[in-house]
């Protein structure tokens, strides 16, 4: 039996860009759509393992094809490296991109049987996907894993930085750092590589909001700046409600130690899963969240090995007795933690975070305000948007100086504004005010709503 639009979603392999492409899945198949996602096994397994939210189980609508990728030898984490860029996971990321000739099988499958195939991928992803160009019945669009503000900062700054006709935005643009040696050179060519598969595309998706991104959206669309491609706002792509009726035995142990908090009065710590810390620098995150006073939640773990699930992680050690020290008031954990319920918790009321858009969206749709510390690639310009255009996040010091250990004091002083200041109860009322105009937005009637009703029909057309 003839399917009728099939949807194919392509996942670049890094943790922050799975997550976002399974929770677009989840939003494609409400739409009775079939959603097929294309990738490594590693990553498939990885990406189901750590969502949170929704039960990915119970959505007959999604389905897994696996692929295995050549054998790659991947480093460890190294926490004393100059720069934080995880290089360490560029060979996987090089294998990944060689799943070009499976993937041309797969979409053929689908071409023979379905009246119009949709494949949504990763730009990063653009390689594999290519051939979609042999199919006269498949549309690619490109997914980009940042907010508008962001990717059209890198056009903008391509162009020479032109003036616009908005000098708000324009001076909004000209405060983004201007950070060297972010990214490797070897990583920076990977990315090159891609620009060539830009021409077969139908349109880029974003996981971003009109609520608070909408000048850069439509910059994306003008003519002389970016071109007339169609954008789509489908963001946020993470659930906006979460379910609190969890069998109480299953509940996450962080979600239990904030049950017994005040409102507004932990800060939750965590750094994603590209980012490694020095001994010397988790000595002084851990003295700089100690003298702070303040409760928090601190999600203490290395960055993901180039498979999560082979060899030895690294024990971090924390300074002699602090555990036992801010025990009642901090809580440090080891393993994955359920970061979207943590920020949803009403007990939350800031997020020290690396800025990676996974947890920056994340942050923003919850209304929690974020104390910033970007660490490489796109992440500075998200701190950016975060503290200069939304104001609704502090500067952890002086982030730009590369490689340079951020002490204790610097640290502590960050805590207290977005804690216990009024700088920072203001930050949490107008981050308050945008989560609950993000939440809405995918309401009945909303503009994120509207937009991916827009987009289904688009996809869907005869």
């Amino acid at each position: 039996m003839e399917n009728d639009v099939v949807v194919v979603v392509v996942p670049f392999v890094a943790q922050g860009h799975l997550n976002q492409l399974l929770h677009l899945s989840r939003l494609l198949s409400a739409y009775n759509l079939p959603v097929h996602i294309a990738g490594t096994t590693t990553h498939n397994r990885q990406a189901k393992l750590r969502i949170h939210g929704w039960n990915i189980n119970s959505d007959t609508n999604i389905h897994f094809h696996e692929f295995e990728t050549p054998q790659f030898e991947s480093p460890p984490p190294n926490p004393n490296s100059s720069t934080k860029f995880p290089s360490h996971l560029i060979p996987s990321f090089k294998a990944s991109s060689r799943l070009r000739e499976p993937f041309a099988k797969l979409l053929a499958n689908f071409s023979n049987t379905a009246r119009r195939v949709i494949v949504v991928h990763d730009y990063l992803m653009s390689p594999v996907v290519q051939d979609v160009v042999s199919f006269p019945n498949v549309e690619a669009y490109a997914f980009h894993a940042a907010s508008a503000f962001t990717t059209f900062s890198y056009v903008w700054e391509y162009k020479g930085s032109p003036c616009l006709d908005d000098v708000e935005c324009y001076n909004q643009l000209t405060k983004i750092p201007i950070i060297q040696d972010l990214m490797p050179q070897d990583f920076i060519e990977f990315v090159r590589s891609h620009v060539d598969c830009e021409k077969f595309n139908s349109g880029n998706i974003h996981d971003t909001c009109k609520v608070f991104d909408r000048k850069f959206i439509d910059y994306h669309s003008k003519e002389g700046l970016c071109g007339s491609t169609k954008q789509w706002a489908l963001g946020p792509f993470n659930p906006v409600s979460i379910n609190n009726n969890q069998d109480p035995t299953k509940r996450h142990k962080t979600l239990e130690w904030l049950d017994k908090q005040a409102q507004d009065s932990v800060i939750y710590v965590a750094f994603g899963s590209t980012t490694s810390f020095s001994n010397e620098q988790i000595r002084e995150l851990a003295n700089g969240l100690e003298k702070s006073g303040q409760k928090f939640i601190w999600v203490l773990r290395d960055a993901d090995k180039g498979d999560i699930f082979k060899g030895e992680c690294r024990h971090i050690e924390l300074p002699k007795g602090f555990e036992e020290r801010v025990e009642g008031k901090g809580l440090v954990v080891r393993e994955w933690a359920p970061q979207l319920e943590i920020l949803a918790h009403n007990a939350t009321g800031g997020f020290m975070s690396h800025c990676g858009w996974n947890s920056s969206m994340e942050s923003i749709t919850m209304g929690v305000p974020i104390a910033a510390w970007p660490m490489h690639s796109e992440q500075p310009r998200n701190a950016t948007l975060i503290t200069e255009v939304l104001k609704i996040g502090v500067n952890v010091g002086d982030w730009g100086r590369d490689g340079e250990v951020v002490i204790s004091s610097v640290i502590e002083e960050a805590i207290r504004i977005l804690m216990d200041s009024d700088e920072g109860n203001e930050m949490r009322k107008r981050a308050k005010k945008i989560g609950e105009d993000v939440r809405q937005s995918v309401e009945e009637g909303g503009v994120t709503r509207m937009e991916i009703d827009a987009f289904v029909a688009h996809i869907t057309r005869q």
